[in-house]
């Protein structure tokens, strides 16, 4: 009867211990701002330097990129495959930030991000999401590009694409 007394009492400590500990978490590193930026203008220069395997190698696995074209919603691998011959001539995109956004997730290793770009196109709009992976490094998980069209112009843009339309289709 003693012995299944301490029995019972050894295995309800056990328990009580075993639902008491807390887990100890793993703090997430300091994550700021200026090194966002960093990764982001390496990322631009990648792409301005035709530097294929760094461009691409900054993004994840599963990473999209969205284009300014209705159609252009790629995989990292399709944009991969898209982009290659631009690499190899040397001559990729050239972007510049003029300013970035950058807003954290409380308590995560994901942020997110906007950027006013100076492109060939103009000025457009990227944005995106990074991750820090199990290396600790950034990765790029999503990112979209977009033209800035000034509301005063819209109208006029809004006409050309109508116009352009209606002249694809009749072929």
């Amino acid at each position: 009867m003693i012995n299944k007394t301490i029995i019972i009492a050894l295995i309800s400590i056990l328990i009580f211990s075993c639902n008491t500990q807390t887990k100890q978490q793993e703090p997430l590193p300091q994550i700021n701002k200026e090194e966002v930026n960093i990764f982001m203008d390496n990322w631009h220069m990648a792409a301005a330097e035709a530097n294929f395997d760094a461009y691409f190698n900054a993004m994840d696995s599963d990473a999209v990129y969205v284009g300014t074209a209705a159609e252009e919603v790629w995989s990292k691998a399709d944009f991969a495959s898209f982009s290659k011959p631009y690499f190899d001539k040397g001559k990729a995109w050239s972007f510049k930030a003029i300013n970035r956004n950058v807003y954290f997730i409380e308590n995560s290793n994901i942020i997110y991000f906007d950027e006013l770009l100076d492109t060939w196109m103009g000025q457009c709009r990227g944005s995106g999401v990074l991750q820090l992976n199990s290396k600790n490094q950034w990765e790029i998980k999503h990112y979209v590009l977009s033209l800035v069209v000034p509301n005063e112009d819209i109208k006029a843009v809004v006409d050309l694409i109508e116009k352009g339309r209606v002249r694809n289709n009749k072929h």
